[in-house]
């Protein structure tokens, strides 16, 4: 069984090498070709000068090249850095110079756009260019700037670099949500055995067809990847401007796994599935947020033969719990227990363990605790640390990553999410959960979003604003929503305003941006 990234795609090769591993548009790779590539470049990166554990940027949307280069970069013994396509020059520019990338992987208008951020990363000696290189790439700050095809022409080297699986394999780098983005690492162990616990809850076999439409930068949508070759399925990816279009390849390709977040899941139910899609799905699986209860009744109605998994996770920690599709009725806000071959608990700020209900912070142990950050001891040392006086005897103290969420858990051990630690809303000396209240607009029927945000105030501390998108045919005015909501509110949970939008910031994985929404809440409130 697979120890190695690459050994996902070998392994693949070796057993099914005829199946289909890999499509993208029209164009489709076997596992034998795709293992045949990914050795053809991870042998062009040891050419090129690609020493053990140096930094291989990939900058391009899903793509046949994109996954390519994620699996020859770990085959070189090298470290690969997705970079989600969305980002703009100055977000590249800081994960390229955190990083210090040796090789960056992109097209010609990105690398374009990227010419004067270029010139700063000094320990960056390669561009490659998957679609060629032509006149106007002249005078681009690069060492040398190659061709995609011309990279991989002539591989010299037998092979790649020797690693093992606690080796670092990959830098994920968060939304910077917080501040700017920081570099997770990831070994090859963490990568391995999340595929292999995902695969074995999902119940992935080699007939699976699974949609990619997360960004690769994701770590749920590198999952997609890792546990369709891990069990020799087949993985369609698609760049998609709107939600009809996901649709309809359900449809076409025959899809039987969906992965996606909950704003995508909002949008998806309020449109007509077609036939052929709701009958191919096996499952779905949602993470990355809550999903409102009202969003997952109407995914029962929609998909009454499809197995729904509602998921918890974190880049940190890559996924920790999930809730079974036969629990969902019973507790359909739940986030589930621990995933196969994890450790999940709820402590407190001293490391004891919460009563029943009693909130405190999610903390996760396991072989799936990614490495720390990078170039940052001090945030590593903040959020990788060990359990207080878990166990006695041992020679020295095992590292958990404490999520900085705050969960509950019930009589049964199923786990509630209930908020981030710093998205707390603190109003006339109470302590607010935000996804309570979204909860409470939801259940209305009338909004597709929510978002409660608390906003200084003078004498409250904070007063809570509720910014929605209402639903397509709902018709009411804000002051109809907020009465709609006074009977299932406390007083001191009411919001004080109630903003309709047609649309909130998201951030490059999909999610909405409660930090930018409430920068821009706070810059009208201003004005």
């Amino acid at each position: 069984m697979a120890v190695l990234l690459h050994d996902l795609i070998f392994e693949s090769a070796t057993r099914t090498p005829s199946k289909t591993a890999l499509k993208y548009k029209s164009t489709s790779l076997t596992y034998a070709e795709l293992a045949q590539q990914v050795g053809r470049l991870s042998r062009a990166f040891v050419d090129i000068g690609i020493e053990k554990q140096d930094r291989i940027a990939i900058y391009l949307p899903k793509c046949l090249e994109n996954v390519i280069a994620i699996f020859a970069a770990a085959a070189a013994g090298a470290v690969f850095v997705p970079i989600n396509p969305a980002l703009k020059s100055h977000q590249v520019s800081h994960i390229l110079l955190d990083c210090d990338a040796k090789v960056l992987i992109t097209v010609q208008g990105k690398c374009r756009a990227l010419n004067t951020a270029l010139g700063y990363c000094v320990d960056l000696q390669t561009v490659v260019l998957i679609d060629g290189v032509d006149s106007e790439e002249e005078g681009l700050h690069a060492q040398r700037l190659l061709a995609w095809d011309e990279l991989i022409a002539n591989p010299v080297t037998p092979h790649g670099h020797r690693v093992i699986d606690s080796d670092m394999v990959s830098l994920i780098y968060t939304s910077g949500s917080t501040g700017d983005p920081k570099g997770v690492i990831l070994s090859h162990r963490n990568m391995v055995t999340g595929a292999k616990s995902v695969a074995q809850y999902l119940k992935n076999t080699s007939s699976d067809r699974i949609l990619a439409v997360l960004p690769l930068s994701f770590d749920y949508g590198m999952s997609q990847l890792t546990t369709a070759f891990l069990v020799g399925a087949t993985v369609i990816l698609i760049n998609y401007l709107l939600p009809m279009e996901v649709l309809n390849t359900l449809a076409q390709e025959k899809i039987t796994g969906l992965a996606a977040v909950p704003p995508l899941w909002n949008l998806l139910v309020e449109l007509p599935w077609p036939t052929e899609a709701a009958s191919s799905l096996r499952y779905i699986t949602s993470s990355g947020g809550v999903v409102p209860v009202e969003t997952t009744e109407l995914l029962r109605q929609v998909l009454p033969n499809t197995e729904i998994f509602l998921m918890y996770g974190l880049t940190e920690a890559f996924r920790s719990t999930y809730l079974a599709p036969d629990q969902i009725d019973k507790r359909p806000t739940s986030i589930g227990k621990a995933i196969p071959n994890v450790d999940v608990m709820v402590l407190r700020s001293d490391g004891s363990p919460c009563a029943v209900d009693e909130p405190g912070e999610l903390v996760h142990r396991g072989s799936l605790v990614a490495m720390g950050y990078w170039n940052d001891v001090e945030a590593t040392r903040q959020r990788f640390r060990p359990i207080p006086n878990r166990f006695d005897g041992l020679p020295g103290d095992e590292l958990a990553v404490w999520s900085g969420d705050i969960v509950k858990m019930d009589g049964e051990g199923y786990l509630y999410f209930l908020r981030r630690d710093d998205e707390l809303i603190k109003t006339m000396g109470y302590r607010v959960s935000p996804n309570e209240i979204e909860e409470v607009f939801y259940r209305t029927g009338l909004v597709s979003e929510a978002v409660a945000l608390g906003i200084p105030h003078t004498t409250m501390g904070q007063s809570i604003v509720l910014v929605a998108i209402l639903k397509n045919g709902s018709e009411v005015t804000e002051k109809q929503l907020l009465d709609n909501c006074k009977q299932r509110l406390a007083n001191y949970m009411m919001p004080a305003e109630v903003i309709l939008r047609t649309m909130l910031p998201t951030n490059p994985n999909g999610k909405v941006d409660r930090k930018q929404l409430r920068v821009e809440i706070m810059a009208s409130i201003s004005e």
